[in-house]
């Protein structure tokens, strides 16, 4: 294992605990990397994380190094230390609140290391321009990690869509509604109103969707959103209705919330359904990606947050699954996601030869199934306009070109 990459998670919050955090350890049971620490903002963050029922179950004989390694004040530059400990060439995941997300990689990118960062990169195209400089002239990965990329229909769609069955897309609609006790996570804490908002954390998922499928880019952007209080006081834009108009003069319509009832009895609500032109008739795509056909009524509720008696789970983001042990399998297309882009960085990370990393970057950017700065910006200047339309009532703004 010591000749293995190492892994170090800059955040010790939800995602890390549902998705980044298995991922990487089923990697580590897997002989695929090494050493995996997590650097979190407050030790209690890291002892939240270690004692989980469900990552216990799930690997009973894994564990990460802390940092920090003991209780105290909390420490929110810690984390440049804790990559400061790595030798180059190893793996930085920055999985911190999304206007924090430029200072992680740019601090993993100056000591060489490869980054996998949680969507969206950066809140500024300029700083996705600055990150994609410094990588490139390194020779180091970065990868968005937009999972839904990696749902199986997903990759159908684009497949077909760029084979023309779907001809040109023109109308759509996407929601994806959270449930409400995200507003009693660390949400209230940072996706504040001054921070970011629904559209901005939720439904860029959609806008890199579609733009993943048909290889169009949005050209303009208004967002509509509702100011309400989080449990602790903060005001955020906890409700946003978007309208993205695309390069070919397409529209797609976004909603977004933290309103799902806790009572219902999915993890979400969320789907897309697009409406296309071809040749002398329409066409449809329309994905349900909240309910996969599983009804289950227990005999309790599991005490998870937003957990109900009568469920409806999705089989396909992320699960675990008992394959006879030890512990369990993670599967679904979140950790395909986190494995896909890893293990780009270990490939980039085994050739020596700095000309050559750079050739395997741009076919990287070239290929556009993992998210890069180079291939995927329209996000970034899609989210600058985004704030800007937020921050002043709705009103449509031009998304910059590349």
């Amino acid at each position: 294992m010591d000749n293995l990459k190492s892994v170090l998670i800059i955040g010790g919050g939800m995602i890390t605990h549902d998705q980044l955090l298995p991922s990487v350890w089923q990697m580590q049971r897997n002989g695929r990397v090494g050493k995996i620490a997590v650097s979190a903002y407050r030790y209690s963050d890291l002892g939240t994380l270690a004692g989980s029922g469900t990552l216990r179950e799930a690997f009973p004989d894994r564990s990460f190094d802390w940092w920090p390694a003991h209780d105290g004040p909390p420490q929110s530059e810690l984390y440049r230390e804790a990559i400061a400990s790595l030798p180059p060439g190893n793996i930085v995941m920055a999985a911190v609140p999304d206007q924090l997300h430029f200072d992680v990689v740019m601090a993993a990118l100056e000591h060489d290391q490869h980054v996998c960062c949680v969507k969206p990169l950066v809140l500024r195209y300029s700083q996705a321009q600055e990150i994609e400089r410094v990588a490139h002239e390194r020779g180091l990965v970065v990868g968005i990690e937009y999972h839904k990329r990696f749902d199986d229909r997903s990759l159908m769609a684009r497949r077909k869509y760029r084979a023309g069955l779907f001809g040109d897309f023109r109308l759509g609609t996407a929601c994806l509604m959270e449930k409400w006790y995200y507003r009693h996570s660390n949400f209230q804490n940072w996706c504040t109103t001054e921070n970011s908002d629904a559209f901005a954390y939720i439904g860029c998922h959609y806008v890199d969707l579609v733009a993943f499928i048909t290889g169009l880019e949005p050209a303009a952007v208004s967002v509509y959103g509702i100011r309400d209080r989080y449990p602790n006081g903060n005001l955020g834009f906890l409700w946003t209705d978007a309208r993205i108009i695309w390069n070919n003069g397409a529209a797609l319509n976004v909603q977004n919330s933290l309103s799902f009832p806790d009572a219902a009895p999915g993890p979400n609500t969320q789907g897309l359904t697009m409406y296309c032109k071809g040749p002398d008739n329409g066409a449809l795509l329309d994905h349900s990606d909240q309910y996969r056909g599983l009804k289950y009524s227990y005999t309790r509720a599991s005490g998870d947050p937003g957990s109900t008696v009568y469920a409806e789970p999705s089989p396909d983001y992320f699960q675990y699954l008992d394959l006879g042990g030890p512990g369990l399998v993670p599967v679904g297309y979140g950790y395909r996601s986190v494995e896909f882009i890893l293990s780009n960085c270990l490939r980039v990370a085994a050739e020596p030869d700095l000309a050559k990393r750079q050739a395997m970057l741009r076919e990287l950017d070239t290929q556009g199934i993992m998210a890069t700065p180079a291939n995927s910006s329209y996000n970034e200047r899609l989210l600058e306009a985004a704030r800007k339309s937020i921050l002043n009532g709705g009103v449509q703004v031009s998304v910059e070109p590349a």
